[in-house]
């Protein structure tokens, strides 16, 4: 079953990509779409006539494409791994308040013009510096001394209280320097997007999420136990305090990563790792295989979504993934064979 399901995944995200370069307003088949691809990769030729063809699918809906893919595996990897550190099912990757960091760090560099030198990766550069400045934040006032480190609670009230905090900063520039483009920008990055994708801004967060899921992967048995409670989780020889700051820094270095590329995108994090858990149940080894898949699959689709329907304008990712996500947590909620972590 296992298996079969990554095998059937694997094959649906490799369609989902290539049917999503050739959709758009200016339609291309999956057998051009294909040839373009074999193009670029091999260093093939084209017909004079499809050199516009060709710069709209390589150029602009791949690099597009290829990102959303990536940012939903690593969001849905991350959703699973944040859960298991804070023991809250109703945990996402941007509980934390590392969203709202970003978004500071990001809004900061548009009004001060700070990291001029960066060029094109200014906001991004901005984003994700603020996102670690929020994660430091967040685990210095959470952590106490003595046995036991961090506890799960104090983490999430910390990260919701700092997220209220960085709101407030962010509202504060704006509001001492009030400009179309800051207003504009706070919206992106909280409601997130994959317009400014280049092929730039891939190989970082590629890297990042990769090495952060496997990352995620070696510590799948710890996450298990973890999940059991401390006191079981020391009595099997696991360093909960240890395992929780692995993955407090592991979890925002991937958030601040994708957040500095796509802005904070809602409900993915969230919603697939329990879907998968109705599938496959709740061994973190096999959640981290199948969330990735069915997480870049869906951010695929969500992104095609959004610059489709009302075409040629773009809804922000946030409310499609929103009008995705709610229904699909109540449906979750209400269902009778699936228990949200024991709520």
């Amino acid at each position: 079953m296992f298996i079969r399901c990554t095998v059937g995944l694997g094959v649906a995200l490799v369609a989902s990509v290539v049917l999503a370069i050739g959709l758009g307003p200016a339609p291309v088949s999956p057998a051009d779409t294909l040839r373009y691809l074999g193009a670029a990769l091999t260093g093939g030729t084209i017909r004079l006539d499809e050199v516009a063809t060709y710069e709209i699918v390589w150029q602009l809906r791949t690099p597009r494409v290829l990102l959303a893919a990536v940012v939903g595996a690593g969001l849905s990897a991350v959703g699973a791994g944040v859960q298991a550190l804070v023991r809250n099912p109703l945990a996402d990757p941007f509980v934390l308040g590392i969203s709202s960091g970003a978004a500071v760090g990001a809004v900061s560099v548009l009004v001060t013009g700070a990291l001029a030198v960066a060029g094109i990766y200014a906001l991004s550069v901005g984003a994700f510096a603020g996102a670690l400045v929020a994660a430091a934040l967040v685990h210095v006032t959470a952590r106490r001394r003595g046995p036991g480190g961090t506890s799960p609670l104090r983490l999430v009230l910390t990260g919701v209280a700092m997220a209220y905090a960085f709101q407030a900063a962010m509202a504060l520039l704006i509001y001492l320097v009030p400009q179309g483009e800051a207003t504009a920008t706070v919206l992106y990055w909280t409601l997130g997007g994959f317009g400014a994708a280049t092929w730039g801004s891939l190989p970082l967060v590629v890297v990042v999420v990769l090495a952060g899921i496997t990352a995620l992967r070696l510590r799948a048995r710890d996450m298990d136990v973890l999940a059991l409670g401390d006191e079981t989780a020391a009595s099997s020889g696991v360093d909960t305090a240890r395992l929780r700051r692995e993955l407090f820094v592991l979890t925002s270095v991937m958030t601040g990563a994708m957040v500095a590329v796509s802005g904070a995108i809602g409900f993915v994090g969230l919603i697939v790792p329990h879907l998968v858990r109705m599938v496959t149940g709740a061994v973190h080894a096999r959640v981290l295989v199948l969330a990735p898949l069915v997480g870049a699959v869906l951010a695929v689709w969500v992104d095609l979504l959004s610059r489709t329907v009302v075409a040629p304008r773009e809804l922000p990712l946030g409310v499609v993934t929103a009008l995705v996500g709610v229904p699909v947590f109540v449906v979750l909620l209400r269902r009778r064979g699936y228990v949200f972590g024991g709520v």
